[in-house]
């Protein structure tokens, strides 16, 4: 073993057993309000919570807000997309650093079909424990965020990047999709515009709703010449966007409740809207992703823009149609036979700001069937929080930086009664 790599490990297993004796004493959260049997958790994109509250284009959610229970000092945690997803499910970032796709296991490797694509930077499953990144509050330099952030020339703006400085620490290699498969719980996630191919790793973001990489060859020529998927096919979803697949557990799939079986679109006969018209399929953990356009991320790259976000007035769009979708989202699990029966919460969040040197101050939402909604909470959380909340609601140990003393269970939003 070279000198540095011994080096390095030692010093990664002295940050285990310095964590791991660290998070003793606060390793099972618990939580005034209750046990959870089941939270619809929808992730929208890149919008600071100014960009959405007051907005005449969000006519739906500024509703919705007024509503339901609002944590108004809510931050996501770094840059980009692919990190905060981790850490919403993980509790870390794993060491990822951007939105790199992961490697597939198996002998596939990562299948690079749109340009650009972060195949240049593929990321090895999460399979060990390890150190993550550490993450600074307010960027002084572009690449201060665990990934970038666009500072425009002008002086930083606090906590531009996330809530509180997080210095690497020691990570468990699980999500919360493993603490519930270990309890006899269930999750799945639902990731609008999901290729339907076979088998689930190849052509992980060929699909734009329409054509996919099951369409006849003759749909991606161009001029005649060899077809050339990349050329017309439209991101609309985005592996960056789906966390659990960057477990290898979960690629490989040995155990069905920890497999791609738990990873559906919105349509279809296991899809979001069959399981919430069954009743009985809901999962414990329902993990619900729009696509790209529908998300309020837009700038969907591969062909000719659908939903950009070049301008003002397609901005505006982007968070019009995100409007609609949250609002179809919302009503539709109201209307569902999993929302009438047990302990239940919907959470609407956004992963991160756009990247502009404002604070990473996100929108977070919270309704629940089980007591009164409309409690506004000014105490600052982040994706950290929310995690440990989730696992507080199902009965679970935390996760990594869910386990951290400033991590706090969301009592206020989450319907619990003052004593």
């Amino acid at each position: 073993m070279k000198p540095k790599t011994k080096a390095l490990l030692t010093l990664a297993a002295t940050a285990l057993a310095a964590g791991s004796a660290g998070a003793s004493a606060n390793e099972h959260p618990e939580s005034n309000f209750g046990r959870l049997d089941h939270v619809f958790l929808i992730v929208m994109e890149n919008q600071t919570n100014t960009d959405i509250l007051q907005n005449p284009n969000a006519p739906f959610i500024n509703q919705y807000a007024a509503q339901v229970n609002q944590a108004t000092q809510y931050f996501a945690v770094g840059h980009p997309s692919a990190p905060n997803y981790l850490e919403i499910v993980g509790g870390s970032n794993f060491g990822l650093t951007n939105d790199y796709w992961p490697v597939w296991i198996n002998g596939v490797g990562c299948q690079d079909n749109a340009p650009s694509s972060g195949c240049g930077h593929a990321f090895t499953p999460i399979s060990a424990a390890g150190l993550d990144n550490p993450v600074v509050a307010t960027a002084t330099a572009s690449t201060d965020c665990n990934g970038q952030v666009s500072l425009g020339g002008n002086p930083p703006a606090a906590n531009n990047c996330a809530l509180r400085n997080y210095p690497a620490a020691p990570f468990t290699p699980q999500s919360i999709a493993d603490q519930l498969v270990a309890t006899g719980k269930s999750w799945k996630t639902y990731q609008e515009s999901l290729p339907a191919i076979v088998p689930g790793v190849f052509g992980v973001n060929y699909s734009d709703g329409e054509w996919s990489n099951l369409s006849p060859a003759t749909v991606f020529e161009v001029n005649g010449g060899p077809p050339t998927p990349a050329t017309n096919i439209q991101k609309l979803y985005a592996v960056k966007h789906n966390p659990f697949v960057y477990f290898e557990n979960v690629e490989s799939g040995a155990d069905a409740n920890l497999s791609l079986d738990q990873v559906v679109d919105f349509d279809g006969p296991n899809g979001l809207w069959a399981d919430l018209s069954s009743g009985e399929k809901t999962p414990n953990l329902a993990f619900i992703v729009p696509n790209q356009c529908h998300d309020m991320h837009g700038f969907v790259s591969g062909g000719t823009a659908i939903c950009s976000t070049g301008n003002q007035l397609e901005t505006s769009l982007t968070v019009q149609q995100g409007d609609a979708e949250a609002a179809k989202l919302v009503n539709g699990i109201k209307a569902s036979k999993g929302w009438r029966h047990g302990r239940n919460a919907i959470v609407l969040v956004w992963d991160e700001n756009d990247y502009s040197n404002a604070a990473n101050h996100v929108v977070l939402l919270v309704e629940t069937n089980y007591a009164a909604n409309g409690a506004v909470s000014g105490v600052p959380y982040d994706h950290y929080s929310l995690l440990r909340t989730l696992e507080a609601g199902f009965g679970l140990p935390c996760l990594n930086h869910a386990c951290d003393a400033t991590s706090l269970v969301m009592n206020d939003v989450f319907g619990a009664t003052a004593h």
